[in-house]
């Protein structure tokens, strides 16, 4: 044990199936072999959140499925995005402390509980992020759904209608969309999209964003879409959702101008819209473009200059934005709006 040196090299020595979560901005799965770069600091956290890398730890018996455990980890990233080193080390020491415990899942199949016990790193995700986690971490590890994905399948196929969502679970529906590529339930969520009412296609979006949707579930996203702004009558929450759902959809032409349609829209001059976009929408953003008119709106909406500076030091923090964002604070078309924005963030002589 000596000779252990990272969390990664630890980890593998007990002989537990290992899996990384990236929980800040969705929930996305992160491999291993980048982990392991990220905590030795040849690589910067790829999608950092508040300047922090959010990180779901879940170990389990290869030979007992059952017995398991979850970290959730809040880890601090220096300004160039790297993990704080020292944080490294002290979980790493916190880990070596109790190596009975986490090597004993090898030995006797028991879940290393209280290994990471009381650290001041851990972090308690919110209902909507563990519903996702759960439907992930059941799937990895070829475990049964929750009880409520029955229930979410049959409700989606339309079987009995689309009125009676009340009874719905959000685990329901993170199981069935996670498993969309199981059986039946692409076609089931693709179909559905067009005749859900606004409040179980608001939920469904939010869990959208944590998978890959395919071709044919992206085009019912899509004209839904296009036809919600079409009819500008949606709240913001609505149109933030939709943003969210279209976010992780691979990068199209199609999908970079709904994008850009919401935010040419009055609905980006609300909150929660526009935080939407930005949480979620990184990728549509490395469009100059997109990110011109993302900044001229953010800049006139109703979030203020305190919205601004706080969601433009976020995106800065992001080495993939950060370059990008300079340049259109350097863009001699800018708006005075947007000038004067700047300027009450960084100072009136920021060149």
């Amino acid at each position: 044990m000596t000779n252990i040196s990272s969390l990664t090299q630890l980890l593998r020595e007990t002989g537990a199936q290992i899996r990384f979560f990236d929980m800040g901005r969705r929930v996305q799965k992160l491999s291993l072999d980048l982990f392991e770069k990220i905590e030795n600091q040849q690589t910067p956290y790829p999608t950092p959140y508040l300047q922090h890398a959010w990180i779901a730890l879940m170990l389990w018996n290869p030979k007992n499925k059952e017995q398991g455990v979850a970290w959730f980890l809040k880890l601090p990233l220096d300004e160039q995005g790297f993990l704080v080193q020292a944080v490294r080390d002290d979980l790493l020491n916190r880990l070596l402390k109790n190596a009975g415990s986490i090597l004993q899942m090898e030995e006797n199949g028991e879940a290393p509980e209280d290994a990471l016990k009381d650290n001041p790193f851990s972090f308690k995700p919110d209902q909507e992020k563990m519903a996702l986690f759960h439907a992930y971490s059941t799937l990895t590890s070829s475990q049964p759904a929750s009880k409520f994905y029955e229930n979410a399948q049959e409700y989606f196929s339309g079987q009995k209608g689309f009125d009676d969502w009340q009874s719905l679970g959000y685990q329901g529906i993170a199981d069935l969309v996670v498993r969309h590529e199981k059986g039946s339930n692409g076609k089931i969520l693709t179909k559905a999209i067009p005749l859900l009412p606004d409040a179980p296609f608001e939920v469904l979006c939010t869990c959208i964003e944590s998978i890959e949707p395919s071709h044919d579930l992206f085009e019912a996203l899509a004209l839904r879409t296009e036809q919600t702004l079409e009819r500008g009558t949606a709240s913001a929450n609505h149109i933030a959702a939709i943003t969210r759902a279209l976010s992780n959809c691979r990068n199209t032409p199609r999908k970079f101008e709904l994008i850009g349609k919401i935010i040419d829209s009055d609905f980006a001059l609300d909150p929660e819209v526009i935080v939407a976009v930005a949480t979620r929408c990184i990728d549509a953003l490395q469009e100059p473009t997109v990110l011109h008119r993302f900044l001229e709106k953010l800049a006139i909406g109703k979030a203020g200059q305190a919205g601004f500076s706080r969601i433009l030091s976020d995106l800065m923090f992001m080495p993939v934005l950060r370059a990008l964002i300079l340049m259109q604070f350097r863009n001699e078309e800018r708006s005075e709006e947007l000038t004067q924005a700047i300027g009450e963030m960084f100072g009136q002589n920021f060149k």
